[in-house]
């Protein structure tokens, strides 16, 4: 079993994905039948440019004192952490031997508040924040700027038959990460300030991540003491999560190669970074991580679109891919190789980080 999957895994990529670990790039939108043939139906992911390049928001929103006067009157859910990890696995407040799925803090906070603290970076601040609500929240939140930008995508539109599920923003700073998961809805993220960059793996390379149940907690935040708390959800319940971290600090990095063989032993992630102006279509159930650099200003800035996922054949196929027990393969010195490619894949540190 354990040479068949690596097999799946190779097959993928010389007959459909590509073995570079580039992505496509199209230099304009696709038309929608081009999209649906040449990237939905076959789950594939494309960077795309000048989809986005008659929005407003390419140039206001590099402006603070723009959106903290469309938005001086609104409030925002501002999600806090005490290290900029949110939704991802943590030491639990039970036994520090074991993890756990910490969820944010969230507060809702006025915009123009909400913004210094994204970008404030002194020491005596004790949380990192993130605006990442997620739930629609480019509509709810965020009125005041839908002029500058399209309320969808259309060319995903008329290729899917339906328009977005929910529009999204996204503001944080070099902080705050994103840990490997999938999600059920065909996205196009389009940044407009700064960069983020991520790595991808196919629904093929399941077996890679880890995928475990782990408890659920949530973290408070007491504004009086300036301290965190992590507690167990009650009533309990669990998440399934990626338990590897492609980016281990140091101490950590042997644990982690001998811990998560298929990962690190297997096919290179993806790996993109996605500029102002461009998009990233990033089909449904694929792994992504995610890691951004602000611009000057010390923000980075996005908005993704989720469209309705098909729940077709191909789900059927991964769902029982997924049920399938693999065997770790055993290769330090491969290992040790892709960590090493995936170090050299690390954005550099800019200016304001």
């Amino acid at each position: 079993m354990e040479g068949k999957i690596e097999t799946l895994w190779n097959e993928v990529r010389e007959l459909n994905l590509g073995t570079s670990g580039e992505l496509d790039r199209l230099d304009f939108p696709p038309t929608p039948l081009q999209f649906l043939r040449d990237f939905v139906s076959q789950n594939k992911p494309c960077i795309i440019s000048n989809a986005t390049h008659h929005w407003p928001a390419l140039t206001r929103w590099t402006s603070d004192s723009y959106l903290t006067s469309a938005l001086s009157s609104s409030h925002v859910s501002l999600h806090l952490t005490p290290h900029g990890r949110a939704d991802a696995l943590v030491p639990s407040p039970c036994s520090s031997s074991s993890l756990c799925f910490a969820s944010a803090h969230v507060h809702r906070t006025p915009f123009p508040e909400a913004l210094r603290l994204i970008t404030a970076k002194n020491d005596a601040s004790s949380f990192v924040a993130y605006a990442q609500q997620q739930n629609n929240c480019f509509p709810s939140e965020y009125s005041p700027l839908a002029a500058d930008c399209d309320p969808h995508i259309q060319f995903a539109t008329e290729a899917l038959g339906c328009r977005p599920e929910a529009v999204n923003m996204w503001i944080g700073d070099e902080r705050s990460t994103t840990s490997f998961h999938k999600d059920h809805y065909e996205n196009l993220y389009a940044v407009v300030t700064g960069q983020k960059h991520f790595l991808l793996l196919p629904p093929t390379d399941v077996h890679r991540m880890y995928v475990r149940e782990y408890p659920a907690a949530q973290y408070s935040y007491s504004p009086v003491t300036g301290e965190f708390e992590l507690e167990m959800e009650s009533p309990a319940r669990s998440v399934p999560w990626s338990s590897v971290d492609p980016y281990p600090p140091p101490e950590d990095r042997e644990e982690q190669l001998s811990k998560f063989p298929l990962f690190f032993n297997g096919p290179k992630p993806f790996c993109c970074t996605i500029n102002p102006g461009e998009m990233l279509y990033l089909p449904s159930m694929w792994f992504h991580h995610v890691r951004q650099s602000p611009d000057s200003r010390g923000r980075t800035i996005a908005v993704n679109y989720w469209y309705d996922m098909q729940f077709d054949i191909k789900y059927a196929y991964f769902n029982f891919l997924q049920s399938i027990q693999c065997p770790p393969i055993e290769s330090q010195t491969l290992a040790e190789t892709v960590q090493e490619d995936l170090d050299s894949d690390a954005p550099e540190k800019t200016e304001d980080e």
